[in-house]
């Protein structure tokens, strides 16, 4: 495991922090550059950002107001908290999907529940995975309707289901109706591709913060940045870090 470079300076103490190399999933084509890792926080700006691929014609009358409930929707924890941790993941990538099962809940519990922390996902869907793009989009879509978090468990869950090749939207479907959602909204909401501008709005912000791998996780705004399914001990070690900086 360990701990990179920080995105722009940090404290001392956790600028020194040693981690061991985790494991991670990589795109063919990363991206190199960086800026400060406090763009990486989800804004309502990035709803609008670049990347409008979908006609206008063939997306709801109220894509604007459905990507900004979105943005929104993958935010969870206090407002009043001042450490973020931002979330860098694909849903098919299996190591994401080892850190969801193995460390995601306890941090949940214990920092985010406890109101120490805001957590937020931001979409980084890799060209090796197939599934990548349709399940960012739809995962966005459950966010539109407040279910982000109850579909992103749900998608993890069920990752050996639906990670192959063709057309799997009746899966995402019937993961959708299992945690709640009103499946035929979702649905105009994901053939339309609404979502895609946000989705290719985080990728690029992720990148120019200088992720390069899936799971990634931004510290702000201690501006550090911890890469790979790291183990739940040093998540604590450096979220407990960041708390006592932020204070």
């Amino acid at each position: 495991m360990r701990i990179s470079s920080p995105i722009v300076s940090a404290p001392r103490a956790l600028a020194a922090l040693l981690l061991v190399v985790a494991p991670g999933c990589r795109s063919s084509a990363d991206g190199k550059s960086a800026t400060p890792a406090a763009e990486a926080r989800p804004t309502n700006a990035s709803a609008t950002a670049s990347g409008e691929t979908a006609k206008a014609g063939s997306m709801p009358a109220d894509s604007v107001a459905l990507r900004a409930a979105a943005d929104s929707g993958r935010i969870v924890g206090a407002p009043g908290a001042k450490v973020w941790m931002i979330i860098a993941s694909d849903f098919q990538c299996p190591y994401c999907k080892m850190w969801h099962d193995q460390t995601y809940e306890a941090l949940r519990k214990d920092y985010v529940d406890a109101g120490k922390i805001r957590m937020a996902y931001m979409n980084y869907p890799l060209d090796i995975h197939v599934q990548a793009q349709p399940t960012a989009e739809a995962a966005m879509c459950a966010s539109a309707q407040g279910k982000f978090w109850e579909y992103h468990t749900a998608l993890f869950q069920s990752q050996d289901s639906w990670a192959k090749a063709g057309d799997q939207s009746a899966k995402f479907d019937s993961l959708a109706g299992a945690v709640g959602i009103d499946v035929p909204r979702f649905q105009r909401c994901t053939r339309s591709h609404v979502m895609r501008a946000l989705v290719e709005a985080d990728q690029y912000r992720m990148q120019k913060s200088g992720v390069a791998s899936t799971p990634t996780f931004i510290l702000v705004p201690s501006n550090v940045k911890v890469e790979g399914a790291q183990p739940l001990p040093i998540f604590r070690q450096a979220l407990d870090s960041a708390l006592k900086t932020a204070r």
